[in-house]
């Protein structure tokens, strides 16, 4: 029995002294952190701005300095543009604006059938210039039997006004077979409006009061890459009758054809198509008197190309 008095007495004071050892060892471990330095932010505070002083500082474009070197000094009595660093004339470097171009097209050289004839005709023009400027001839007509039966040829001065669009000025001469001549002073509007459709607007001003005024249009309707339809427009009106020409006032021919074209190369374009043209108004009355058609429909063939 004193032998387990004693065991128990022992392991009593031992279950006693172990809460004052883990607690004696917690404050002991956390007892450094006391001295240790806080930890430093991880933001450096901002330096302190010191103010800059520009007056010292000079703009572009003052004068060189006394000890800044000559450009010509190294180049054993050459200048530049003089002596054997002359450039030829022939080889100036020039701004796009001033380079010549010149341009030929033959929108429509064509085969023309209609209630059992057939003749020729043919619509281009070409032109000589800068950018902005350019000397412009356009033609217009129809032939028969190795003759001329009809034409309208125009020499104009074209002025860029836009990256579209040209104002033209100038001269019209009208030619008729077995007709008097007319001439007129043509001040118009060419180019490309929104949606990729070729205008052409030209007012005229003849001898005798006569006025006239010119309008046409055209699209391209891209059915492949190379193969294309192209409807075209074109209508007349004048302001003045003039019966030695068959010409009633107002609003007095036109016509509307459809092409379909095949594209050969960029340069080159064969069509087949039919066209459709009617009189109107004075100038139909003067074709009935006369016996002629107010109305024909005709088929072409023909070719595109340019260079």
């Amino acid at each position: 029995m004193t032998t387990q008095v004693k065991l128990t007495a022992l392991a009593l004071f031992v279950a006693g002294m172990l809460p004052l050892g883990l607690q004696a060892q917690s404050h002991d471990a956390h007892a450094g952190h006391g001295a240790q330095p806080a930890r430093e932010s991880a933001t450096p505070s901002p330096a302190a701005q010191v103010p800059m002083d520009h007056g010292d500082m000079q703009m572009q474009g003052g004068s060189a300095p006394a000890d800044a070197r000559d450009p010509d000094a190294y180049s054993g009595g050459f200048t530049r543009n003089e002596g054997q660093f002359a450039l030829d004339p022939r080889y100036r470097l020039r701004m796009s604006d001033e380079h010549m171009f010149a341009s030929f097209r033959m929108d429509k050289l064509e085969y023309v059938r209609a209630k059992g004839e057939e003749w020729g005709a043919y619509e281009g023009q070409a032109w000589f210039g800068s950018t902005f400027n350019r000397l412009v001839l356009k033609g217009e007509g129809e032939f028969a039997d190795g003759k001329m039966q009809e034409s309208r040829t125009e020499v104009l001065w074209g002025h860029a006004v836009s990256p579209f669009w040209d104002t033209q000025l100038g001269a019209r001469f009208d030619y008729g077979r077995g007709e008097p001549s007319r001439q007129w002073l043509a001040f118009g509007v060419q180019g490309l409006a929104p949606y990729w459709f070729e205008l052409d607007a030209t007012a005229y001003v003849g001898s005798s009061g006569r006025t006239a005024l010119r309008f046409s249009a055209e699209y391209d309707l891209l059915l492949t890459q190379k193969l294309y339809l192209q409807p075209a427009m074109e209508v007349n009106f004048y302001g003045k009758d003039d019966p030695e020409r068959d010409i009633g006032k107002g609003l007095s021919d036109g016509k509307v054809g459809l092409r379909l074209k095949y594209e050969v190369n960029r340069q080159l374009v064969p069509y087949v198509g039919v066209e459709w043209s009617s009189k109107f108004g004075k100038t139909a009355d003067i074709a009935r008197e006369a016996g002629s058609a107010r109305q024909e429909t005709r088929f072409v063939a023909g070719v595109s190309f340019w260079f």
